[in-house]
């Protein structure tokens, strides 16, 4: 940690302001990125093949066992300047999310996207109700499509689009979406995010 001095309105803009002193021991600074093309330098470095087979029995076989043995000379030989690099006191490889924890990420978090989506659907005097099995194959598809977590939104956005704008009339005030009507809706989004 050191006494750092950060302006308080952003850089360059106001160069005559105040800086407020800030001690960075106890902050943790984490820098990410996605470094796609990585696993054929750590592959080369380790004299592996990507996927496949290979002679010794010790040889990463798939894309995140040789992920999973990523250091700073890689990222450095990406592209990363080594001053930068040098900062970056620990280098790891984050495993993408499981169907579960997608599922859990819809539903579980103070913020999760179900329970915003049945606000919007709250305001607009209608209550939505999805059922388990629908969450389900949207976590799925995610998981499939390699879209993360953001990704989620964005299918979630394609199940609920029409119903969102086509609320039920004031007698009708449940909306529910089923494991069918998921099924039909993502067929549309897969075609249209494959392509």
């Amino acid at each position: 940690g050191a006494e750092v001095l950060v302006p308080p309105n952003g850089g360059r803009k106001h160069p005559e302001q105040k800086m407020i002193a800030i001690n960075t021991r106890h902050i943790l600074f984490i820098c990410g990125g996605a470094f796609d093309g990585i696993e054929k330098i750590i592959s080369r470095r380790l004299n592996a093949q990507v996927i496949g087979f290979k002679g010794g029995s010790n040889d990463p076989q798939s894309e995140e066992e040789v992920l999973s043995h990523v250091n700073s000379g890689d990222i450095k030989t990406f592209g990363l300047i080594p001053e930068l690099v040098g900062r970056l006191p620990v280098v790891v490889h984050l495993a993408p999310l499981s169907i579960d924890a997608m599922f859990r990420i819809l539903t579980e978090p103070k913020n999760a996207l179900l329970k915003q989506y049945k606000h919007i659907f709250k305001l607009g005097g209608a209550e939505l109700e999805i059922t388990e099995e629908a969450l389900r194959i949207i976590a799925e598809t995610a998981h499939e499509m390699k879209l993360g977590a953001r990704g989620l939104r964005t299918l979630c956005e394609e199940v609920l689009f029409d119903a969102m704008f086509d609320l039920p009339a004031p007698d009708k005030t449940t909306v529910t979406i089923d494991l069918d009507y998921t099924k039909e809706k993502l067929a549309r989004s897969r075609t249209g995010l494959a392509g």
